[in-house]
């Protein structure tokens, strides 16, 4: 799998969905769970656009379709986590790949630093608005954007940028950003999230296995945190 693909392994799925489903629609907070949840897991692009026919095919030879729409990523889970185990089997034993020429970067120094700029911004200005109710939790925000804006010298340099690296510091940001808003959330917060999180598993949890599930449930927290305090990911995953 290319830089570009790699990099914008959401916007792939999501947009081959859309066409699948044949509507142009928001994708929901649930199906965003479930894609970083494959993301987590592993599942390679090709694996997952595979798995998402084969549901929609089984989707149409159901008695459940009768000409309705098929709503949501989760009842793709199955195909997609099973393509995804055929590929990892087919692939077992190959020889090695050969060595190709170096490919072009996938992002331009110029989209980086943008992306970077407007991601520290937004650290700093919920920082500012907590500053007063949740100290802790601000400067732990603060601290966040530091790091990002280090990572953004990295692009002064004249040699090849190791994306891989810079992800990898970007997760890290990440997960500290999720430790912090899960520590300083209200609990009514948290207990509001998981009641919308029950709602809309409901008629898909027998469909998951228990880590899979998990994973999911992990996953649709954190985004819903990041939405209730308007803080973006950092995850290069996310430029696009």
């Amino acid at each position: 799998m290319d830089g570009w693909n790699y990099f914008n392994y959401f916007t792939e799925i999501e947009e081959y969905f859309w066409r699948k489903r044949g509507a142009h629609l928001l994708v929901s907070p649930l199906d965003w769970a479930i894609m970083e949840a494959w993301r987590k897991a592993g599942v390679p692009l090709e694996a997952a656009l595979k798995g998402i026919d084969r549901a929609f095919e089984s989707y149409r030879r159901s008695r459940r379709s009768a000409g309705k729409p098929l709503k949501s990523l989760a009842y793709c889970t199955d195909a997609v986590l099973q393509a995804a185990e055929e590929q990892l089997e087919a692939a077992a034993g190959k020889a090695p790949a050969s060595r190709q020429a170096p490919q072009r970067e996938p992002f331009s120094r110029e989209e980086l630093k943008r992306y970077f700029e407007r991601n520290v911004a937004q650290l700093k200005q919920v920082a500012e608005k907590n500053h007063a109710a949740r100290g802790a939790l601000a400067a732990t925000l603060l601290e966040i954007a530091k790091s990002a804006e280090s990572c953004s010298g990295l692009l002064e340099t004249p040699a090849a940028i190791d994306l891989e690296d810079l992800e990898r510091r970007l997760t890290v940001l990440d997960e500290k950003l999720h430790s912090a808003l899960t520590t300083h959330a209200s609990e009514g917060l948290l207990v509001g999230i998981r009641r919308e999180l029950d709602s809309q598993l409901a008629t898909y949890r027998r469909k998951m296995k228990a880590e899979q599930l998990a994973l999911v449930e992990k996953q649709y927290v954190q985004k819903r945190l990041l939405e209730e305090f308007r803080l973006p990911r950092l995850s290069l995953f996310y430029l696009s």
